[in-house]
């Protein structure tokens, strides 16, 4: 093997490391980050005391981390598991203190045949290992969206509601 990139990514140790698709590279550290790279550039990052607020920034650490390249699953040291948007890092489902102490990997289920059966109509799922001896299954339900055609037919409705009151308060508009 040969070293094609080195730079510093946290302070002190990487509790976990995983990569992702276009090459980007997930990383867990004992600094209290979690950090998302393009190669050797930043390209956004976690820190337990600006996403928490309220709770004291030594209190909780990443501990491991999966990017399925649409989200991101999180573990920590206190045995609370989460799941975020892999691109802008906003949370859709924590649970605090899920397992009992720390957890020790994180991994979400493949979109097979099989993993399809786990998914059960949800959008995620993310199975959670920790020194607990418990391995827990997340599931990440879908979230709601409005059909296309809905949409474009409530924008028609508008535009016609909007030509019929512009109409009623100026006479021969149309």
């Amino acid at each position: 093997m040969k070293k094609t990139l080195e730079f510093k990514a946290h302070d002190g140790e990487i509790e976990d490391i995983a990569l992702g698709p276009d090459n980007k590279v997930v990383t867990a550290g004992r600094d209290f980050q979690c950090c998302v790279w393009q190669r050797d550039q930043l390209v956004t990052g976690l820190r337990w005391n600006e996403n928490l607020p309220g709770i004291p920034d030594k209190a909780y650490r990443y501990q491991a981390c999966r990017d399925s390249g649409t989200f991101l699953g999180l573990g920590t040291v206190t045995g609370s598991v989460a799941i975020h948007i892999a691109f802008s890092l906003q949370r859709l489902y924590y649970v605090k203190e899920a397992h009992g102490i720390v957890v020790t990997d994180v991994a979400f289920v493949p979109e097979s045949r099989g993993g399809r059966e786990l998914l059960a109509g949800n959008e995620a799922a993310l199975l959670s290992v920790a020194v607990d001896s418990r391995c827990k299954l997340h599931l990440l339900p879908r979230r709601r969206s409005l059909p296309v055609w809905l949409l474009l037919l409530l924008c028609a409705g508008l535009i016609v509601a909007a030509i019929l009151l512009l109409q009623l308060a100026f006479p021969g508009f149309v």
